[in-house]
């Protein structure tokens, strides 16, 4: 197998979308207390649920095709489903790294960033 670290990329991402989807939609109304309070003091404050819907949305696909992208590499060596997957993985967490860098949240912005390197990684491993 060549594409081992592709593989594994892709699982990461998977896996930390699937979940982060997960907990978004099974904890909706927890989520959208803490994050309206977060967001309370920003131009987002009225919008919340509608960018939330839209990140749950990215991170969904991403998920999604990051999974189908294991199967495609095992089973034909495409590369297409994984490299969208990376693709929609890199476009969730720079969602993700505008609302931390709105709220001021430096530390969180710094997680994201180290998320970003393995989405990255796959995008140019899969392109």
């Amino acid at each position: 197998m060549n594409d081992t670290a592709a593989v594994l990329v892709l699982v990461f991402l998977a896996l930390t979308f699937l979940m982060s989807s997960f907990e978004k939609i099974f904890n909706w109304n927890s989520t959208m207390t803490w994050l309206k309070g977060l967001f309370a003091n920003t131009f987002l404050k009225n919008v919340v649920p509608l960018v939330t819907g839209i990140l749950l949305a990215f991170e969904v696909f991403a998920g999604i095709l990051c999974l189908v992208g294991i199967f495609e590499l095992y089973l034909n060596g495409g590369r297409m489903f994984g490299f969208y997957g990376s693709v929609f993985s890199c476009i969730s967490l720079l969602f993700m790294l505008f609302g931390q860098r709105l709220l001021k949240d430096y530390d969180g912005a710094r997680t994201i960033a180290i998320y970003f390197v393995p989405a990255i990684f796959g995008v140019f491993l899969l392109s």
